[in-house]
């Protein structure tokens, strides 16, 4: 998605880099060499993104700085860039200006355009949930789907089988659509995971795998920062939660994991056994069906389990078939 993207250093050479760098960039990239002159831009131009190094001009800081671009564009992702890296820095810039990133200078080209390229789509995420449209939750679904190709068609297939389990468990009107809602967007957090690991073959390390495990929580922040319904976000944050309390990130169990999550657990664990997922090929219709079930009591919710089933066999029965 193409963002319009503000870098703010005031070292000449650092400017020329970041200019070489972004050249043939698909967003809108704009420099500014002094705070004063990135603040000018940010009250003429909408900035998704927003770059600044800490150390500026005496009498400014970058973390005064983007301080200031929190007040004045909120919505906007600020980054911090610097050389001279410490922990009190880092705080003070999360604490403060709420910085999403820290880089630390020299950086490497691949992972600055990647993390460039993330912020913007964390930037749209906050803008489309806010929208309130299905359309663009779609829309929005399908570019973060682009980042994992093991995941192309997921979203729909989750939001359907939701849907279909959801009225079988008596949900109605707009609870169903907040529970669609959750399941386009059960998986908005992956922004901030590299398609790298996303996409990595085989296991990953544990260090991979708590960043993964971070994606409920990332998304439920945009989330609720966004305003969405009590429902969705609810979806966004617990449909990684076990039954038997096991899950992540919160480690609830049994009924105190929202309806909703149960819900959409079931669809997108279903889902994930019947297409071929970077750490193993799909599962045949029967083999996928019975690990479906074995995770019934422990991963998923029996009662949705059984429901789950049913429709699956309503929906062969010769009956149907017409």
């Amino acid at each position: 998605m193409m963002a319009t993207v503000l870098f703010v250093d005031d070292d000449p050479g650092i400017l020329k880099a970041l200019r070489r760098l972004f050249y043939d960039s698909a967003h809108t990239v704009l420099f500014a060499a002094d705070p004063r002159e990135g603040l000018a831009i940010l009250k003429e131009r909408e900035c998704a993104v927003v770059v600044s190094d800490n150390r500026m001009p005496p009498g400014e800081s970058g973390i005064d700085f983007l301080d200031k671009v929190r007040r004045l564009a909120p919505d906007s992702v600020r980054i911090m860039m610097t050389g001279f890296a410490d922990l009190a820095t880092a705080l003070d810039a999360i604490n403060r200006c709420e910085a999403y990133r820290f880089v630390v200078k020299p950086w490497d080209n691949r992972q600055l355009v990647e993390l460039v390229d993330e912020a913007a789509l964390r930037y749209e995420l906050l803008v489309s949930l806010r929208s309130g449209d299905e359309r663009i939750f779609r829309t929005l679904a399908q570019a973060i789907e682009l980042k994992d190709r093991y995941t192309r068609g997921h979203c729909d297939r989750v939001v359907e089988s939701s849907v279909a389990l959801g009225h079988r468990l008596g949900l109605q009107g707009q609870e169903l659509t907040d529970l669609a809602h959750g399941a386009i967007l059960h998986d908005c957090g992956k922004i901030g995971v590299p398609g790298a690991i996303l996409n990595h073959p085989g296991g990953l390390e544990r260090e991979q795998m708590d960043i993964v495990r971070q994606h409920p929580a990332w998304g439920a922040e945009v989330a609720r920062q966004a305003g969405v319904s009590s429902m969705t976000l609810n979806v966004i944050l617990y449909h990684h939660e076990h039954f038997d309390g096991h899950g992540y990130p919160a480690g609830l169990a049994g009924t105190d994991i929202p309806l909703e999550a149960r819900i959409v657990a079931a669809a997108d664990v279903y889902d994930a056994l019947t297409v071929d997922r970077p750490y193993r090929r799909a599962l045949l219709s029967e083999d996928a069906l019975r690990e479906f079930m074995a995770m019934s009591g422990s991963v998923l919710d029996p009662d949705v389990v059984a429901v789950f089933m049913a429709i699956l066999n309503d929906a062969h029965s010769p009956g149907d078939a017409k």
